[in-house]
């Protein structure tokens, strides 16, 4: 047997493990980088993160990615370049990572890697389709896995893809073996490029859990403060949200979209929520005088409400069910001050409260999913397998 296979088996056996989850989202800011110790397996499996770093991308690599991330229409031989590049960057990073906390390769067990999202296409996004969902991810797992010396799993969205869904939120999987609680409800919001939660009843069964995105998170905040200073990637401590008047009209013009109407659960990404679509309701309002603070409060208000909307329509129980907040959202003031204002009768929390740093949460929930895929049983999930993930050797 190749040995390689024969260390997966050893690995699957082994308690408990170490998997180094890997998570690069659609803000394209860098690679979060989670070491997390995972034992059991299903209902009985137990985390800790216990070193985490978010390793920034510098901006000429970040301009690499924003040449083709979200577009219709791309350079193909970037596009390819980029898939090897992403790949080796990030098992550099890893090694540097390992190096920093004085570990070395062959301590770690598995690499689970989300990728670089390049592009999101839900078949409800299209008005005319013949294939169906589908999503993108670059950054290849051979690179990463040769570069960093640990077999790597990854590409997880497209089994989902596979069965008909649509490829995301797979945090559902991991929130329910990790937060589901016995005495109360809850709602684990992340706040990311888009934001995005999951609902867990008290006791509730995997079938009875929603987990959905609800619309931009800081994406739209993130690509306007850049289009007006592109030294700025984002507004930092909501300094200049917080100094603009929310425009309602804007607002409201923003809110006008048939993604809102959609049943639950949906995805959707910067495809769709983009600086097109901020100008398109600039246009169709046709404000004129509307200074950058207000656009930047405006576009604060447009995420909250956004949130709002889908906790008040999915969630029976506000007044008894805390919201814990993790993702880049968590460092915005304003965003959280406007949640407050819009659902007072929430009880808002940082996942920090269940013992996970709030900036390493999605990439636990890939290492999470690798060890599933590793050592689950899938009936735990309603039948839904969680074989997800390509399986990419150091050698």
């Amino acid at each position: 047997m190749n040995n390689w296979l024969l260390k997966l088996n050893l690995i699957a056996k082994k308690e408990p493990r170490l998997i180094i989850g890997l998570m690069s989202g659609t803000s394209l800011d860098g690679l979060d980088i989670a070491l997390c110790e995972i034992s059991g397996s299903g209902l009985t499996t137990k985390a800790t993160v216990k070193a985490f770093e978010t390793i920034p991308y510098d901006k000429a690599f970040k301009n690499q990615i924003q040449k083709i991330a979200f577009k219709k229409t791309v350079d193909l031989k970037h596009l390819c370049l980029l898939h090897k590049k992403i790949g080796a960057l990030h098992g550099q990073m890893v090694k540097a990572f390992l190096n920093k906390i004085n570990l070395a390769s062959a301590d770690v067990d598995l690499i689970a890697s989300h990728g670089q999202t390049i592009y999101h296409a839900p078949v409800r996004s299209r008005s005319k389709d013949e294939t169906g969902n589908a999503t993108l991810q670059i950054g290849d797992a051979d690179q990463l896995a040769v570069n960093a010396g640990i077999i790597a799993f990854s590409d997880f969205r497209q089994k989902n893809i596979a069965q008909g869904l649509e490829g995301a939120p797979l945090a559902i999987y991991g929130d329910f073996l990790l937060f589901k609680n016995s005495k109360e409800n809850r709602v684990l919001l992340n706040i990311g490029g888009i934001a995005n939660f999951t609902y867990l009843p008290v006791n509730g069964k995997f079938e009875d859990i929603i987990s959905t995105d609800v619309g931009p998170g800081n994406t739209l905040m993130d690509q306007f403060i850049n289009s007006i200073n592109p030294s700025l990637f984002y507004d930092e401590n909501a300094k200049i949200a917080a100094l603009g008047k929310i425009n309602h009209t804007l607002l409201n013009a923003l809110l006008n979209h048939p993604f809102f109407d959609l049943d639950y659960p949906k995805t959707t990404g910067p495809e769709l929520f983009n600086l097109d679509y901020l100008t398109a309701a600039l246009k169709k309002t046709a404000v004129k005088e509307i200074s950058n603070e207000g656009i930047m409060a405006t576009l604060n208000r447009f995420s909250a409400v956004c949130i709002e909307k889908a906790i008040k329509k999915l969630v029976p129980s506000l007044d008894n069910t805390p919201v814990y907040l993790s993702g880049g959202g968590v460092h915005n003031p304003l965003l959280k001050s406007n949640l407050k204002l819009l659902i007072p009768e929430v009880q808002f929390k940082n996942i920090a409260d269940l013992g996970i740093n709030p900036d390493a949460k999605e990439a636990l929930l890939f290492a999470i999913l690798a060890n599933e895929t590793l050592t689950g049983n899938y009936r735990v999930f309603g039948g839904q397998t969680l074989s997800m993930g390509k399986i990419s050797l150091p050698s």
